[in-house]
């Protein structure tokens, strides 16, 4: 959606200027947010699933 709709933001003008600003500062913040979440997510280790296998399997 950046892709599309950045170019055709015009940031020269009154009202218009406002909402345009203010749109792509929202959209920056969901990209960034998005982001986030990515990075700081947990890992899923594949050792536990190892270990849990091995347990029941002795059992």
């Amino acid at each position: 959606m950046l892709y599309y709709a950045v170019p055709r933001l015009s940031l020269s003008g009154g009202l218009e200027s406002l909402f345009a600003g203010s749109w792509l500062l929202f959209a920056l913040l969901a990209v960034a947010g998005n982001l986030t979440g990515i990075l700081y997510s947990p890992k899923k280790h594949k050792v536990k699933r190892k270990m849990e296998y091995k347990r029941l399997r002795q059992y």
